[in-house]
């Protein structure tokens, strides 16, 4: 079995109860994957805002993105949930659903209706 070890760039700053003191921490995710591991950044423009990159890890049967979202100080560490269709992945009050190039974000405190808060394309290097 191929013994992969993910380093989820996810670096927090923890501060202690005075401001003169602080430190950092980093967390390290090891994954045994069944399977081969896999590690693709895919480009996305948005309907508002800059284009940004989500990092995806499959290392079955863990499959993750790092999706960074506006007003987090880190991209958000998102888990494969189960779709009807397409691939999504839930964090928190966040949901990032793929189907095929085109991606959303949700905001699960708005209920199951609710519109997307935001609609991407992957952006594609062909001339």
């Amino acid at each position: 079995m191929i013994k992969s070890t993910l380093v989820a760039l996810l670096t927090a700053s923890m501060l202690a109860p005075t401001a003169a003191l602080a430190t950092q921490a980093s967390l390290q995710i090891e994954l045994n994957p069944q399977s081969d591991f896999e590690r693709r950044v895919m480009q996305y423009d948005c309907s508002a805002g800059e284009p940004f990159s989500v990092t995806y890890i499959n290392a079955a049967p863990n499959f993750l993105a790092l999706v960074p979202i506006e007003g987090e100080p880190e991209p958000l560490v998102f888990a494969s949930v189960v779709a009807a269709s397409g691939a999504r992945y839930a964090a928190g009050q966040w949901v990032w659903w793929t189907k095929g190039a085109d991606a959303s974000l949700y905001d699960a405190t708005l209920g199951d209706d609710a519109e997307p808060v935001l609609t991407c394309s992957e952006m594609t290097n062909t001339p």
